[in-house]
């Protein structure tokens, strides 16, 4: 039996394209979800609201007979990224990441 992959959120999930893509300058669709974890089939629509929202740009170069298509982060998805998400993850950090100074809610059961 394998692993179930955790749940990421739609939000971490734009962060995590805009940020591969800073990081990387350019990649192809294939590569783009390859290093962000993600599946074509699933998430293509993510890349297309992100493209619609001018927070990414698609690029179509021809290399003899084929079109080979490159995405590359936006200035607006750039700023997008530092004065939206980085402050949502702060108030809301993924699971599995603890600061030191967020407190631990728990239960307390009363018999």
């Amino acid at each position: 039996m394998t692993d179930a992959r955790k749940y990421r959120d739609r939000i971490y999930i734009v962060k995590d394209i805009i940020l591969t893509l800073s990081e990387y300058g350019q990649l192809n669709q294939t590569a783009l979800f390859s290093f962000c974890g993600l599946n074509i089939s699933k998430h293509k629509g993510i890349l297309d609201n992100l493209e619609q929202n001018e927070m990414i740009r698609r690029e179509e170069v021809e290399e003899g007979k084929r079109t080979v298509t490159t995405f590359k982060v936006t200035p607006k998805g750039m700023n997008f990224c530092r004065e939206i998400i980085e402050p949502y993850e702060h108030l809301f950090p993924r699971s599995g990441k603890s600061s030191g100074n967020l407190f631990k809610l728990g239960c307390l059961f009363f018999i």
